[in-house]
């Protein structure tokens, strides 16, 4: 397995869910983790406490991902904690509601595109300088099956999912002759607390289409994220990997 010893990773809404899953899995692998969270210290504290148990290293840092002084604040700390950021994962979200074209307005598209363009934006600016200047750097996106699937009734998600997309594919052509490599991660519905209130007969009906015929786990996207910040994944930059069982094919 790949390690990931002397590096050092921020990883957004990670107090739980993928993002949790994902901090786990690179402080096994060896990278100091920066846990970001937004609503709930005492979770982060909780996977921090965890990870260490474990032998890893994390410390937990506050930031609404969506306010530049919020980031400052934060990658100044994470700078003076770890000297420096190696891998910079966005997966921070906020609510995803399902509404009608009658019911959007600009407003629910701007609330997607602050989580899914500006806030890796503002992210990767305070980090891309060091990263350059050290000509090492992971940049991994959580994106998302719907931007294939066009999933009804959430046009202000599935959009900005697409522009997610996009994003990266641009900064990979940028960054490339830098050592930087950046990459999204595509993951199909994978059940976290976020889905607490689905049924039994949604899931079914989803793994009927599913090829493998089942739901993924957190950790099956958390490896794939580990094997892009990895030394292993060195010659991979501008790709959209889908972790779904299959869901889409491309």
């Amino acid at each position: 397995m790949e390690t990931l010893n002397g590096r050092t990773a921020l990883v957004t809404g990670a107090s739980r869910g993928l993002g949790a899953a994902i901090a786990l899995e690179l402080a096994a692998r060896g990278a100091r983790v920066a846990v970001n969270y937004f609503a709930n210290r005492d979770r982060a504290e909780q996977l921090c406490h965890i990870i260490r148990q474990k032998g890893g290293e994390a410390a937990p840092f506050y930031a609404d991902v969506r306010q530049e002084a919020d980031l400052d604040r934060m990658i100044h700390a994470v700078n003076e904690a770890y000297q420096h950021i190696d891998i910079a994962v966005m997966n921070a979200t906020g609510p995803q509601p399902f509404l009608t074209i009658e019911q959007q307005t600009w407003e629910r598209y701007l609330d997607q595109l602050e989580f899914f363009l500006k806030s890796p934006l503002l992210i990767l600016q305070r980090v891309v300088a060091g990263m350059r200047s050290r000509g090492y750097g992971r940049i991994i996106q959580i994106g998302s099956e719907v931007f294939e699937l066009g999933n009804p009734m959430f046009a202000n998600y599935v959009a900005a999912k697409g522009a997610q997309l996009g994003q990266t594919r641009s900064w990979a052509r940028e960054l490339g002759p830098t050592g930087i490599t950046v990459n999204l991660v595509a993951p199909g519905w994978i059940p976290t607390e976020r889905h607490a209130g689905s049924t039994q007969a949604e899931m079914d009906a989803y793994t009927e289409r599913v090829a493998m015929k089942h739901m993924g786990t957190a950790e099956d996207v958390a490896n794939t994220v580990a094997f892009l910040a990895s030394d292993a994944g060195r010659f991979i930059t501008g790709q959209k990997i889908s972790v779904n069982g299959g869901n889409t094919l491309e």
